[in-house]
C-alpha cells in the first residue's frame, strides 16, 4: 500500500539507533505515523520538525506502522526560532494537532489553515493569529464558536458572554441570571482552551505540555 501527499513534520522521536517514528500532518491523509529511516543520522537533508515537503507512506498491510519516504521544500519552522512566543505558538500547534486529529483522516481546510498560520506567526500580531487557529481547530473537532447573535434571544447586539455548554454568544441581558457560569467575550486563548480541556476529555487525553505552558502575552 502507498499513499502519497504533502505535509508538515510535527513530530520526530527516536526509534532504535538510527531511526525516528515520525507524525506528519498532510493535506490529503491527515495526521500519519511511520519510520523515517536513518532519520537520526542524516547529514544531507535530515528530517526536522516544522519542514514541509512531498512524502510518501509505505506499507505491505494498511495495519502496519509503514515507513515514509520524505523530500523537504522548506522549513516554516525556522524563522519561528528566533522568537520564544512564536516558537511556542508552533509548539502548541503541532502537539494539539497530533493529539486530537485521529490519524488518516483527511483535515484539508485545517490543514491549509496550520501552514498559513505557520506564516502568519512571523506577522505582527502572532497571538490573534494563533487564536484564529484554535478557533478552526475546535471547528473541526465539532466545538464551533457562533458569536453572530445571542442563544437566547438572537439579538446581534451587546454580546457581551459566551456559554461554555453550546459555544454560542450570549447578550448581557440574557446572561444576567447565569454570569458566573458564562466565559466573558471577547474570546481569548484561556477561553479556547477551556473548549480544548474538554476536547482531549472527551478523547480520553490530556491537553498538551506544549498548550498547558503556553502562556498567555
Amino acid at each position: 500500500m502507498k499513499l502519497d501527499s504533502v505535509g508538515v513534520l510535527i513530530n520526530l522521536r527516536p526509534f532504535g539507533e538510527r531511526d525516528c517514528v515520525a507524525h506528519v500532518f498532510t493535506r490529503d491523509f491527515g495526521v500519519m505515523c511511520g519510520v523515517m529511516r536513518g532519520a537520526q543520522v542524516a547529514r544531507k537533508n535530515r528530517p526536522l520538525i516544522g519542514q514541509i515537503g512531498d512524502v510518501s507512506w509505505n506499507a505491505r498491510l494498511d495495519s502496519q506502522l509503514g515507513a515514509f519516504h520524505w523530500e523537504s521544500e522548506k522549513n516554516l519552522a525556522a524563522p519561528l526560532m528566533m522568537r520564544h512566543e512564536t516558537l511556542s505558538y508552533m509548539n502548541a500547534t503541532f502537539a494539539l494537532v497530533d493529539a486530537l486529529l485521529p490519524e488518516r483522516e483527511q483535515f484539508c481546510t485545517l490543514y491549509n489553515e496550520t501552514i498559513e498560520l505557520m506564516r502568519e506567526l512571523n506577522g505582527n500580531n502572532p497571538k490573534q493569529a494563533y487564536l484564529v487557529w484554535e478557533i478552526s481547530l475546535l471547528r473541526e473537532l465539532g466545538y464551533a464558536l457562533n458569536l453572530t447573535a445571542c442563544s437566547g434571544c438572537g439579538t446581534c447586539e451587546n454580546l457581551m458572554y459566551l456559554s461554555p455548554r453550546t459555544g454560542r454568544a450570549v447578550c448581557e441581558k440574557c446572561a444576567a441570571p447565569y454570569i458566573e457560569k458564562l466565559y466573558k467575550l471577547p474570546l481569548d486563548l484561556s477561553v479556547t482552551g477551556a473548549f480544548l480541556e474538554r476536547a482531549c476529555a472527551a478523547q480520553g487525553v490530556d491537553l498538551p505540555c506544549a498548550r498547558k505552558k503556553l502562556k498567555i502575552w
